[in-house]
């Protein structure tokens, strides 16, 4: 390893409304810039503040072209689909759905022992080749995310490989690292990455100096390209999620739940929702 990863933007989450009148923190969203590829979209989501109401959720919608991945830290999330599947994402469970060439679902939230709701959905880009491939889910559960534990940091490991140990979800496009990572205090730590893949970092919870830089929660960063990564901590542990991602080099054309690579395909999802052929 010899090229640090240097830090290429800071961004601070903002506050948005999806589903039923849900409150996120997003910090990626879908652009046809496309400055995150393969990364499309990062939302936070919470449901701890008694002035916000009843919780709302998801209510069915359609999905195409892309993964969707949620990440549950409390509290639980009720799913079912056009595919008669029908389950829970628990405390520290991962659904992670690959909608190909459409899926209908919904996602509604539940409150956990603490009346806490509390979790991440990420959103991974397909590439043309398999946008209209066969829907699937890995369905991940707490008991199986391995955890590395190694001089003062801890982590989960959904997706990758860490000092020799896998995560359990693979045969994703992307080739990706997905991790939730704690360091203790005053602790340093490196992680290599892959030359040319998009890495993030989503620091939610006490801050630490990221490549030289102090970055305090909550606050999500762009690294440069580089083959490693290097975390610091002072007085303070942190949190974080960690991902990375081989770009797929592709145009895209989001609109609303879908993303593909032309209009005309955008086009074609809209008229496949209207006559009913949206899911095989």
């Amino acid at each position: 390893m010899n090229q640090l990863r240097n830090i290429e933007q800071l961004i601070e989450p903002q506050l948005v409304i999806e589903g039923a009148d849900v409150l996120l923190k997003r910090s990626i969203a879908p652009r046809r810039s496309n400055e995150f590829d393969p990364f499309l979209l990062f939302d936070h989501f919470a449901f701890n503040d008694p002035t916000e109401g009843p919780i709302r959720g998801f209510p069915t919608h359609p999905h195409r072209g892309i993964e969707t991945v949620t990440y549950m830290l409390e509290g639980s999330v009720r799913h079912r689909d056009s595919l008669e599947n029908i389950g829970s994402i628990k405390e520290g469970d991962v659904q992670w759905m690959t909608s190909g060439r459409g899926i209908l679902h919904e996602e509604m939230p539940q409150r956990g022992y603490n009346g806490n709701i509390y979790g991440f959905q990420l959103w991974v880009n397909l590439p043309a080749r398999l946008k209209m491939s066969e829907p699937r889910y890995q369905e991940v559960s707490d008991q199986t995310i391995p955890v590395v534990e190694k001089n003062g940091a801890k982590i989960r490991l959904v997706a990758g490989t860490v000092d020799g140990v896998s995560g359990p979800v693979t045969e994703i496009a992307a080739a990706p690292l997905y991790m939730d990572i704690q360091l203790a205090p005053d602790m340093e730590w490196m992680l290599p990455t892959p030359a040319g893949h998009t890495v993030v970092a989503y620091v939610f919870e006490g801050e630490a100096v990221f490549s030289g830089e102090s970055v305090a929660s909550v606050m999500m960063i762009k690294y440069e390209d580089g083959d490693h990564i290097h975390v610091k901590t002072e007085n303070s542990p942190v949190r974080f999620m960690l991902m990375a991602g081989a770009p797929f080099k592709e145009p895209i054309v989001p609109y609303g739940p879908f993303v593909m690579n032309t209009e005309e395909e955008i086009y074609q999802a809209l008229a496949d929702l209207r006559a009913g052929t949206f899911v095989k």
